[in-house]
């Protein structure tokens, strides 16, 4: 009856290069995390609760704007650009860098090495972390598991 009031898992979504090895690396650490103990050395703690989307594609441009404003705060300036592309010789950059997320979407589509992989997404906490330091991420879903941080409620009417 009131199944809406349920609380969901959050949804990490992983946008996945298979060639990266710190894309394989954050896959591996993602899916440990879900399925055995976290942290990996402590035994006794149970698996993060979190639903994990494995994307092998570039973000959509939206979705690149959303993440960027994830990642710069208030006061931050960092151009999408210098966030997004790597440092692959094939990678345009100076006047030639794309500033645009929709041109950023289009070279990573057609040049997946000019991406920094992995992109992982916290949509519910609004948390990303590209290049593959997802400890950041699984650390507040354990934080937030073990009752170190207290759970924001969602903003409503009634609040």
């Amino acid at each position: 009856m009131f199944s809406s009031f349920q609380r969901v898992a959050h949804e990490i979504t992983i946008f996945h290069y298979p060639s990266s090895p710190a894309s394989q690396r954050a896959l591996n650490m993602l899916r440990s995390a879900v399925s055995g103990p976290f942290p990996a050395g402590k035994a006794s703690s149970p698996p993060l609760d979190f639903e994990l989307e494995v994307v092998e594609a570039p973000p959509t441009s939206d979705q690149l704007r959303t993440i960027m404003s994830y990642i710069s705060g208030p006061g931050q300036r960092a151009s999408a650009a210098s966030v997004f592309l790597s440092a692959h010789p094939s990678t345009p950059y100076g006047s030639e860098a794309p500033q645009s997320m929709s041109a950023i979407h289009d070279i990573g589509a057609k040049n997946p090495h000019a991406l920094k992989w992995p992109i992982v997404v916290d949509w519910a906490a609004g948390k990303a972390s590209i290049g593959g330091d997802v400890e950041g991420i699984l650390e507040s879903l354990r934080k937030k598991r073990d009752g170190e941080l207290s759970e924001e409620e969602p903003k409503g009417w009634f609040s």
